[in-house]
C-alpha cells in the first residue's frame, strides 16, 4: 500500500468530484462548503509530504493529523448532544474492531488474498457507519478509530524496541485514514438516501423542526445559474 498511493489518487478523485459540484449535497449535510473542503483536500495532500518530529523515535505526518482535525470539526458542528456522544462511542468501537482485525490478520498476513492495509480502511468505513449512522458521526468514528490503532500500535512497536523511526499518520496509515472516511461517508449517504426515500423524508425523532426541514429543503444545483431571461421573468414576477 506504501508503494501504490491510492490515498492521494482518491484525494485528487474526491477534489474533482468537489470541484464539479457532485458532492455539494453530501457537504452540505457535513456543513462543510465546497470552497473548504478542496482546501481541506489540499492540506492534506501537501502535509503529506510533512513529517513533524515529536521525539527521536517518533514523527508525526502532518496529512494523516489533518483528517482527525477535521472530524472533531465536522462533530462540533453536529446538531444534538446525543450524536457527539454516539459518534464518540462509535469511535471506540471501531478502534477496538481493528485492533481485533489486526491480531487476526497478524497471525499469517501473508496467506492473504489480499493486502491486509486495505482490510483497515474497509472495516474502519463499515463500522464506522454501522456504529455512527449519521455522516459526521460515521466520518469521525473510522477517522479516529484509525488514528487510535495507529498510535496505539506505534507506540507498542516503541516500548518494545522495534527499529527505525515511528511515522505516526503517514504510510499505509495515511491511505487508511483517507479510505476509511470516505468510505464511511458514502456508505452513510448511499444507505442514508435509500432509508429517507422509503419513509418519505427524514426521520424527526430526537430532531429539532428546524433542522428536520432543512433536510428536507431541496438544494439547488451549484453548477447552474439562471439565464438572462429567467431572470428578467423573475424580476417582472417580483
Amino acid at each position: 500500500m506504501t508503494n501504490f498511493p491510492v490515498g492521494m489518487i482518491t484525494l485528487l478523485i474526491v477534489s474533482i468530484l468537489i470541484y464539479f459540484g457532485v458532492a455539494h449535497r453530501v457537504l452540505d449535510r457535513m456543513r462543510l462548503t465546497d470552497r473548504g473542503a478542496l482546501a481541506v483536500v489540499a492540506l492534506i495532500i501537501v502535509g503529506s509530504f510533512i513529517d513533524l518530529p515529536v521525539t527521536g523515535r517518533i514523527t508525526v505526518n502532518l496529512g494523516g493529523i489533518i483528517p482527525v482535525i477535521l472530524a472533531f470539526y465536522v462533530l462540533a458542528r453536529a446538531g444534538t448532544s446525543k450524536e457527539w456522544v454516539r459518534a464518540i462511542a462509535a469511535a471506540v468501537v471501531t478502534s477496538l474492531v481493528l485492533f481485533l482485525t489486526s491480531k487476526i490478520m497478524g497471525a499469517e498476513p501473508e496467506s492473504m488474498f489480499v493486502d491486509p492495509l486495505y482490510v483497515y480502511p474497509l472495516v474502519a468505513g463499515v463500522v464506522g457507519y454501522l456504529a455512527g449512522r449519521s455522516r459526521r458521526g460515521a466520518f469521525f468514528a473510522a477517522v479516529v478509530g484509525v488514528m487510535a490503532l495507529d498510535i496505539g500500535q506505534y507506540f507498542w512497536l516503541v516500548r518494545v524496541g522495534g527499529p527505525g523511526v515511528v511515522h505516526v499518520g503517514g504510510a499505509g496509515a495515511f491511505d487508511a485514514l483517507v479510505l476509511s472516511g470516505i468510505l464511511a461517508v458514502l456508505l452513510a449517504e448511499v444507505i442514508g438516501e435509500i432509508r429517507e426515500r422509503l419513509q418519505g423524508g427524514p426521520s424527526s425523532q430526537g430532531r429539532s423542526e428546524v433542522l428536520v426541514e432543512n433536510l428536507k429543503e431541496p438544494h439547488p444545483d451549484p453548477a447552474r445559474k439562471p439565464l438572462l431571461g429567467e431572470q428578467g421573468e423573475e424580476q417582472r414576477h417580483e
